[in-house]
């Protein structure tokens, strides 16, 4: 029997109940055994752990997702070369590859002193200056008005015979913060710059962001959690007086030619898998998909001789970027299991997992929900996960702020991050470099800093006995 439009929205809408009853049981619940991700959840624990196909995978789509794999890992060149299924590479841009910044999947971090920036980026932008930039950004069709020479990012290199636009610095202050129990932890404070730029001074009103990789682990599974259950956590007037205030981010989609909930991104900038990674090709390494046509990258009108330069587009689909091999890369950024929790049934762990809720961090972090299903994304449906987030954005104080919008979130707001997979940092990528930029060194100096919404969660983790702090990092370090 075909069904109605109207019928369709109320099957839609019933579907949307249960799931998010089923969500809310989930998160009283907590994982069992471990499984952080539902049937596909991974088991390696080792420096791969991240680059694992979703477990319940069959052997026939495992092709495709290592195909996936060797796009992602792949390094592109310049145009013109000889190797047509390679080229494009820029001409500015901040990878060569995929990889390059998500090393092995993982977590970016803050380059040392003295090296070039490569899994971190600097993001730019400026109030919006006419009509059309307010309308864009009304529209949903923009997040940000870009730099007006140097574009939303800064490209720290190019191509031969074109110089690199310059480099990000970073100046780190410290100062104290005192626990109950007379532990001193020295937070570092972060002061950005951009130093050796090639096209000019950038504009008087220049809001400088500093933004790591994140992480690309069940990125799949986050897409496919159902808009009402996200939706359902949402208090953005803080009407409950829980001091919580929870507000999507809605941002345009390429992919489905709508504005849509943001879910990705460090402010929630991206709304579906496919945005996010057509956006790094062009952002991050300057290649063209059919989704953004931008051959020449991130390149500005101002510049040029960066528009001159010759680009990698094929003669039939005029990308540089296949459909083909877009679609595989997506498959693959949406399949890289979740691995599982270490020793759940820890006692330490068990007791961290309830000051957890006890603290409040479960306000924002929320553990639990049920995807929908999708004939077509098998691995991913109806799984019943635990990312330890409610993908909305939230005020986190004046320590973390930024004070550049993207899109609906202001300069105080980031999207929760999901904390699945962070006790695998070091294992995966060789460093303890948490929050946006990096600044924290480790799970409690991440912590220190909330303020804002998380203010008072912050200060009951400061008040808490040095083994109560042991178990809930034990419980953090266990996800």
């Amino acid at each position: 029997m075909r069904l109605t439009r109207s019928a369709r929205n109320k099957r839609a809408v019933a579907l949307a109940v249960l799931l998010t009853a089923g969500a809310a049981q989930a998160a009283d619940e907590g994982p069992q055994n471990g499984l952080l991700a539902g049937a596909a959840t991974g088991r390696r624990f080792d420096a791969t752990a991240f680059s694992q196909p979703s477990a319940n995978m069959s052997f026939e789509r495992q092709l495709d997702f290592k195909v996936g794999d060797g796009i992602f890992r792949k390094l592109w060149v310049p145009s013109p070369s000889s190797t047509k299924s390679s080229d494009g590479l820029g001409p500015l841009y901040n990878a060569r590859s995929c990889q390059s910044c998500h090393i092995r999947d993982g977590r970016g971090q803050p380059p040392a002193t003295g090296e070039a920036a490569v899994s971190m980026v600097l993001r730019l932008s400026i109030p919006p200056r006419s009509d059309d930039d307010r309308r864009a950004l009304s529209s949903f069709m923009r997040s940000v008005t870009p730099e007006p020479v140097y574009g939303g990012q800064l490209q720290g290199f190019s191509v031969n015979g074109l110089l690199a636009e310059g480099r990000m610095t970073i100046d780190y202050s410290e100062h104290p913060v005192t626990l109950a129990d007379g532990e001193v932890i020295l937070l570092r404070r972060p002061r950005y710059g951009a130093v050796g730029l090639n096209y000019g001074p950038l504009h008087p009103q220049t809001m400088l962001s500093s933004r790591v990789a994140p992480p690309m682990i069940g990125l799949g599974l986050l897409e496919l959690i159902p808009e009402a259950a996200i939706l359902q956590h949402a208090d953005p007037e803080d009407s409950n007086g829980d001091g919580i205030a929870g507000k999507p981010n809605r941002v345009w989609s390429h992919a489905e030619g709508r504005a849509m909930l943001g879910r990705f991104g460090w402010k929630g900038g991206m709304p579906t898998v496919a945005d996010q990674v057509v956006d790094a090709f062009a952002t991050d390494l300057g290649l063209s998909t059919h989704l953004v046509r931008a051959s020449h990258g991130d390149c500005t009108t101002a510049q040029k001789d960066c528009l001159a330069l010759p680009t990698g587009e094929d003669m039939r689909e005029r990308v540089e970027v296949s459909r083909k091999m877009l679609d595989l890369v997506i498959f693959y950024a949406r399949n890289l299991a979740v691995p599982a929790q270490r020793h759940p049934r820890d006692p330490a762990v068990l007791r961290g997992q309830a000051l957890f809720a006890a603290v409040g961090c479960s306000g924002c972090h929320v553990p639990g929900f049920v995807t929908g299903s999708d004939p077509g994304r098998p691995e991913q449906s109806a799984q019943t996960i635990f990312p330890y987030t409610d993908l909305l954005l939230h005020d986190m104080g004046e320590g973390l702020a930024d004070e550049r919008p993207e899109g609906q979130a202001n300069g105080r707001q980031w999207r929760t991050p999901p904390l699945w997979g962070i006790g695998m940092t070091w294992t995966v990528s060789g460093h303890d470099a948490l929050l946006h930029d990096g600044r924290a060194r480790g799970a409690l100096e991440a912590i220190l800093w909330h303020g804002g919404e998380a203010e008072a969660a912050r200060a009951r983790v400061q008040r808490i006995s040095r083994s109560e702090r042991a178990d809930l990092l034990a419980f953090i370090q266990s996800l």
